[in-house]
């Protein structure tokens, strides 16, 4: 058979420095069961009263552990008792033996040895299902206070080893142990490492770019006819609330209009463009690194029901598979139910939106409006947040309720159900308000004399003359930066505290005690030989403090990021700076989690799987969902298609005659239409009309296209009819280029495939070896 060829995708990410695994992705693991190894720690409250029923379940339970053959050391210490749990050698000779001669599972290798991570993965499966004669297994004898928790242990030179390489500030900007991080956490966490190393990196890109944008807008500061237009207009703007509220002058909102101009200029289009394709890039190549990995980890055939058909056979040889089902009622019940949580999310914009005009009508009474408008939306933004962590919550009760209902098969397709109905109330809770603000803010809000208001009484706001992008752009950043920083200092903090402010003063007793043999080099020891309890109970108490961790810990940190994907790719238009924020936050955010994964948390269970599950699915839908929201952002809420209408059809410039005039001046008084007091249907009190200079307006200018009989002029169907023709192109082109995309860079490198051919072929001609005409064949 030929040597081993080390995958190109797998050097091109050492070179990029994604990864650092100087040739060790293919090492096998290393078979690092010692004797003072213990597979599994349980722990339980002291009961001192041996009749009562909890003390009774915890007998029972370990007596039903041991009939499975299982050696279990109890260590009592004061209040608590810990079970120490070794699996018997037989139960991983089956386990390798069933994953030679199931199918999907051929991809295992010879190698008799089975390291600790393996065996903690089914030691922790066998626990979980072993029932004791009342039908309740380790979870309902967890919730009834039988058991406190149970965890598997941190292993001492491989945790010190990935402080070294992995787990330290200090490494931020070095490549991963890929390899070496699944060899410890599992293929599932060392999968979410590589693709978040490969996402970080994979941003560089777009924030130079966004950076670029940025700068480009910053450039037209001092010369932009738009801004000088605001700046030294004259213009007296309506009052944008009914009562309290007064004319204000468009000068007033200088600022506001060189803020807007930052990120609502030219360069925005196309890089709402280059980002709908980078999308398509990004998963496409991570599509083809995954497969390089898999593939060298020897599980890209690997086969989830039948890993969990084996483990039902060894833990029980008379199982009887679980078998699939579907209820009509069930998922329609689920259906409505996601619905009707759909819609309280979106009242809860609802809500907000009815806030922020009570707030910006409150603050008029006071402050001049265009503070009053900036004030009303930061309070609009932080009451998001706080409606984000408070929903966070109630949004995981109800997914998991909702995943009760459906009574799924595994654990595994119970995972992905949870995870897509979480993302779905995550992803409304996080960008029903953006929606809102993106695309419906000053929009509907209606003109002088015939105001929107809602329940009869709130006039809706209306957008900055100078576009409604920056609203959108204030909202973003508060939400995503304020998020993310909060998440991150209570990520690290909180196990960080727990650690050091928990019950240390036993631990350093029993160190105290532990002098002869805690530190003794477990290489040197012999079959038999244990380490003393005091020992024993100084590791695990040791891992006890630790934070606890369960099936979701990693889900939490995908859900993290994956939103944190929408923020960068759906409304990138209107924050092209969402790119370096994020790439800022995932160089912290790599460490932050491998800090705490290593050193503050209790050690997760090695989960094996070959790919990032239902995740790249909900990749793939942002992407598509990217290029129709920023088609959208651009063709209307941007002002970037009357911009153009006016440079072409209505500006100084169509008739060719001017020459050193910009072709831009006149545009901000072009999208004026003006109120006078004289009409009738134009309803403002006198008061409201007195200048800041004290002179009673006549006449106030509102931002639309409409005449002296408010209706709407030729000029609004036009940029109507460019708007809509400007998004279908849009979207069709990027969505075409994704396509092309996509099926230009094949999911799989072709040395992969190549070479899981040979082997196959190789494997195929070592069984024919023991074929024999008329006979059953054995090995």
């Amino acid at each position: 058979m030929p040597g081993h060829r080390r995958q190109p995708s797998i050097e091109l990410l050492e070179f990029m420095g994604v990864v650092k695994e100087n040739g060790n992705e293919q090492a096998s693991l290393p078979a690092v069961f010692t004797p003072l190894s213990y597979d599994y720690v349980l722990v339980a409250k002291t009961i001192d009263d041996q009749e009562r029923q909890a003390y009774k379940k915890q007998i029972e339970y370990i007596e039903a552990l041991k009939k499975k053959n299982f050696k279990v050391t109890k260590i009592i210490d004061d209040h608590l008792v810990f079970y120490g749990i070794q699996a018997p050698k037989e139960i991983f000779q089956k386990y390798r033996y069933l994953l030679r001669v199931s199918d999907a599972c051929n991809w295992s290798s010879n190698d008799n040895n089975v390291p600790l991570s393996t065996r903690i993965r089914i030691v922790h499966f066998i626990i979980n299902h072993t029932r004791i004669r009342s039908g309740e297994n380790l979870r309902d004898l967890m919730k009834a206070k039988v058991f406190e928790t149970r965890f598997c242990l941190h292993e001492k030179k491989k945790q010190k080893e990935l402080k070294q390489k992995w787990a330290r500030w200090t490494a931020c900007l070095q490549g991963q142990p890929i390899t070496t991080v699944r060899d410890y956490f599992g293929e599932k966490v060392a999968l979410y490492f590589l693709w978040l190393g490969w996402y970080t990196f994979l941003l560089i890109p777009p924030a130079l770019i966004g950076i670029l944008v940025f700068l480009y807008g910053l450039s037209y500061f001092n010369s932009s006819p738009l801004i000088k237009e605001v700046c030294e207009s004259n213009r007296v703007m309506c009052p944008l609330c009914d009562k309290g509220c007064k004319v204000w002058k468009l000068s007033d909102t200088c600022s506001y209009a060189k803020l807007s101009l930052l990120f609502d200029n030219n360069g925005t289009v196309f890089f709402a463009m280059f980002m709908a394709i980078w999308t398509t890039l990004f998963l496409e190549f991570w599509k083809r690194h995954r497969a390089c990995y898999v593939y060298e980890w020897k599980v890209i055939d690997w086969s989830e029901t039948e890993e969990e058909l084996i483990l039902e056979i060894i833990n029980d040889v008379e199982c009887q598979p679980k078998q699939y089902r579907h209820s009509y009622l069930q998922s329609t019940l689920v259906l409505i139910c996601v619905t009707v949580m759909i819609l309280v999310i979106i009242g809860l914009t609802h809500f907000l939106v009815v806030f922020r005009v009570i707030v910006a009508g409150f603050l008029a009474k006071d402050f001049p409006s265009n503070i009053s408008n900036i004030g009303a939306m930061l309070a609009g933004a932080l009451l998001h947040f706080l409606i984000i962590t408070i929903m966070t919550k109630v949004n995981r009760i109800v997914a998991m309720k909702l995943c009760e209902i459906e009574k799924t098969r595994s654990f595994a397709a119970t995972e992905n159900s949870f995870t897509v109905k979480m993302f779905t109330f995550q992803f409304f809770t996080y960008f029903s308000s953006l929606f809102y603000v993106a695309f419906f803010l000053g929009r509907i809000n209606g003109h002088p004399g015939e105001y929107v208001r809602i329940a009869g009484q709130w006039r809706l706001e209306e957008c900055h003359p100078s576009g409604c992008l920056t609203d959108l752009f204030i909202q973003m950043i508060i939400i995503m930066v304020l998020k993310q920083t909060i998440n991150n200092v209570f990520e690290y903090t909180g196990p960080l505290l727990y650690r050091f402010l928990g019950k240390r003063k036993r631990q350093h007793k029993l160190q105290r005690k532990c002098a002869t043999c805690y530190l003794k080099d477990e290489s040197e020891l012999k079959d038999g030989d244990e380490l003393c309890d005091n020992c024993k109970l100084r590791d695990w108490h040791k891992n006890y403090e630790l934070t606890d961790v369960d099936s979701f810990s990693l889900f939490n940190e995908f859900l993290e990021m994956v939103i944190q994907f929408s923020f960068t790719t759906i409304f990138v238009a209107a924050f092209p700076l969402a790119p370096l924020f994020a790439l800022i936050n995932n160089v912290i955010e790599i460490r932050l989690d491998a800090i705490k994964m290593v050193t503050l948390e209790r050690r997760m269970v090695p989960k094996k799987t070959n790919n990032i599950g239902v995740w790249i699915d909900i990749l793939e839908a942002i992407g598509v969902l990217a290029v129709i929201a920023n088609g959208l952002v651009i063709g209307v809420s941007s002002d970037f298609i009357p911009r153009l209408v006016y440079h072409y059809v209505y500006g100084p410039c169509v008739n060719g005659t001017a020459v050193e005039i910009d072709c831009m001046v006149g545009y901000i008084n072009n999208t004026l239409s003006i109120a006078s007091m004289s009409d009738s249907r134009v309803k403002f009190d006198p008061d409201q009309m007195v200048t800041p200079d004290g002179f009673n307006a006549t006449s106030c200018s509102y931002k639309d296209y409409r005449n002296s009989d408010f209706n709407v002029t030729p000029q609004f169907w036009l940029i109507l009819a460019v708007r809509f023709a400007f998004v279908i192109l849009f979207e069709h082109v990027l969505v075409i280029c994704k396509f092309i995309a996509a099926w230009f860079i094949p999911a799989a490198p072709m040395q992969v495939k190549n070479d899981r051919l040979l082997n196959t072929l190789e494997t195929l001609k070592e069984e024919l070896q023991y074929f024999k005409p008329d006979a059953v064949c054995t090995p």
